[in-house]
């Protein structure tokens, strides 16, 4: 998988990069390559030139130990040629300033003349070596190492001292012989005292030069190797930079991915082979009720609940998905209603590797189902009571006409006068609960102004104050600061009516009613907490159902009402209550004006 992986990235590799990095390189090593062969070059010179050096000094002093034992020239001629006699020398010419060749390792040359490019006159003062290259007929080219010839330093000693006779070295030329002499063709002109004479050495660059190409091979490969390792070394610190950005990348992904796990609206659950949970995403925490650290490592039998438990014990490992929707008991008294999903983990090989488990509480979702269950239920209602309304309204109407009709006329009977009292009090109850239903049938026509809502409430907190205090019930307020709202004061004012008589009715032995008003983001919440007898866990689902009340005088709209009025105002009604310890009602409103 992994000679995968970097057969992938080596494909991928852009060529730019290689190209860019023998840009860079090839300048380098080529300049480090041509400095190595001109150093390696000038130090094959200097090695030609101080040869050169040592064998004219060796010469020169050859020629004074053979001055010292009166040689002639024939002597120093045999000792030039079995000087020359080296392999590495090719020639040992020496040459007046006029060019003409005095002794010559190639004897059939003396007399020639030799150098006529060069300053001779001046070369015959030289006394530092100087060289040349000299192309070579029949091979590699000659290096040629010359200066004045001084086998005597400075002036030399007059002929015969008294002490030795000393013959010239070399013959003189034949413009300097005396008159008396003729040239003998066996004997060699000669050059009295040795003056302003040059010497020329002549070295085989055979093995210079095959040693200097076995060198120049050498460098270049040194050089190509040295390419190669720069280049690796380019190409490894972009590789190393690219991991650098991989793993950086990677840690970016990773650090997403379990931000993501930890905060995703889902609850994450995994187990591995053994049974240990391996991760639990907050969301998952708040809907068991578990805490994250305390949860890890440990066994799952000992966390989840059964019915979650379940869900992992029905999985098989045939990869399939399993979908439930499960009632899930939560803390003591909690059933939270989950929609889970679950599969089995697979590692590399197939098998498996653990079991997870996503789940969402669908607490809320059920809620919006029921009511619009209930909405849905309500509208048909309210069209039914809409149309029987009508009906009612216009007998009952009649009825009471009769029923004042007849009290008018039998007035003078009591018990006729109450009889008819009692009809026309029950027809006009009647008609205010054919009004009320009515009212929940059609639509709430909402007339909106900008509102002060605590003055809103402070109102109808007025309106209930003197049944409070005959009641025993302290009011509390907790007023916010609150921008106007556009709501219709009329129709709101009748919605906390509504929820303060009822509060006092379930404290009828005294309590406290708290009204509470709180910005919460883009909405306004009121909250009507009272403290008294609470409603029974059965009967919460219905207490927003029209003609449920459990008073006795109740018509069982009043809260139905509420409820329509503030949805129309686009918010929503909530209620939570607890037997025996009160009933807390929170309206939220849209907070835009």
């Amino acid at each position: 998988m992994s000679k995968e992986k970097n057969s992938g990235f080596w494909l991928n590799l852009s060529p730019w990069i290689i190209l860019g990095a023998l840009v860079i390189l090839l300048p380098i090593f080529a300049f480090m390559t041509l400095d190595a062969i001109n150093t390696q070059k000038a130090h094959t010179t200097r090695l030609l030139v101080d040869k050169g050096a040592a064998l004219i000094r060796a010469f020169e002093a050859g020629t004074r130990t053979g001055m010292g034992m009166r040689w002639g020239f024939f002597e120093l001629q045999k000792l030039l040629i079995e000087t020359a006699q080296q392999v590495d020398i090719d020639h040992l010419i020496v040459t007046n300033a006029d060019g003409r060749i005095l002794a010559c390792s190639d004897p059939s040359l003396i007399g020639e003349t030799y150098g006529l490019d060069l300053d001779l006159a001046r070369g015959a003062t030289l006394t530092a070596e100087q060289w040349r290259q000299v192309p070579h007929p029949e091979g590699a080219d000659t290096f040629e190492v010359y200066r004045r010839f001084a086998p005597i330093p400075g002036t030399p000693p007059p002929l015969g001292n008294g002490l030795f006779s000393v013959r010239p070295p070399f013959p003189p030329p034949p413009d300097r012989q005396p008159p008396d002499r003729a040239v003998s063709p066996s004997q060699p002109a000669q050059d009295p005292a040795g003056r302003d004479l040059i010497i020329f050495v002549g070295l085989d660059m055979s093995p210079i030069e095959a040693a200097r190409r076995e060198d120049a091979w050498h460098t270049a490969l040194m050089a190509i190797i040295l390419l190669l390792i720069g280049f690796a070394g380019i190409v490894s610190l972009m590789l190393a930079q690219g991991f650098r950005t991989t793993r950086a990348s990677l840690s970016r992904v990773q650090a997403f991915s379990d931000h993501l796990v930890t905060h995703m609206p889902m609850g994450l659950v995994a187990i591995d082979a053994q049974g240990l949970i391996t991760a639990f995403n907050t969301t998952a925490a708040a809907i068991l009720e578990r805490e994250v650290p305390a949860v890890l490592g440990r066994p799952a039998a000992e966390i989840l609940p059964s019915a979650c438990l379940d869900i992992f014990d029905r999985m098989r490992e045939d990869r399939r998905i399993l979908t439930r929707e499960i009632d899930c008991p939560v803390g003591n008294d909690r059933i939270a209603p989950l929609e889970c999903v679950a599969t089995v983990l697979l590692d590399e090989a197939g098998g498996a590797a653990g079991k997870i488990a996503l789940f969402r509480d669908m607490t809320e979702l059920r809620r919006l189902k029921q009511e619009v269950a209930r909405s849905q239920r309500l509208a048909s209602v309210g069209s039914l009571a809409a149309g029987v309304a009508h009906e009612i309204r216009n007998p009952l109407s009649s009825l009471k006409g009769f029923a004042t009709y007849f009290r008018d006329r039998h007035g003078a009977d009591p018990e006729d006068g109450k009889i008819a009292t009692i009809m026309i009090q029950e027809a006009e109850r009647l008609n205010r609960v054919i009004g009320q239903l009515l009212e929940f049938a059609r639509p709430p026509q909402l007339d909106r102004t900008p509102t002060d809502l605590a003055a809103l409430v402070r109102q109808a907190l007025d309106l209930v104050a003197e049944r409070a205090r005959a009641s025993g019930v302290a009011l509390r307020t907790e007023p916010a600061d609150l921008p106007e709202i556009r709501v219709d004061g009329d129709r709101l004012k009748q919605v906390l009516l509504n929820l303060f008589l009822n509060a006092l009715a379930a404290m009828e032995g005294g309590g406290t009613l708290s009204v509470t008003l709180a910005r919460d983001g883009e909405r306004v919440r009121i909250t009507v907490a009272d403290t008294g007898a609470g409603i029974k866990k059965e009967d919460m689902g219905r207490v927003f159902d029209p003609y449920y009340t459990t008073k006795p005088s109740g018509t069982g709209l009043g809260l139905a009402i509420a409820h329509k009025i503030v949805e129309a105002h686009g918010g929503e009604i909530r209620l939570a209550s607890e037997p025996g310890r009160g009933t807390t009602v929170t309206v939220t409103l849209p907070a835009g004006t």
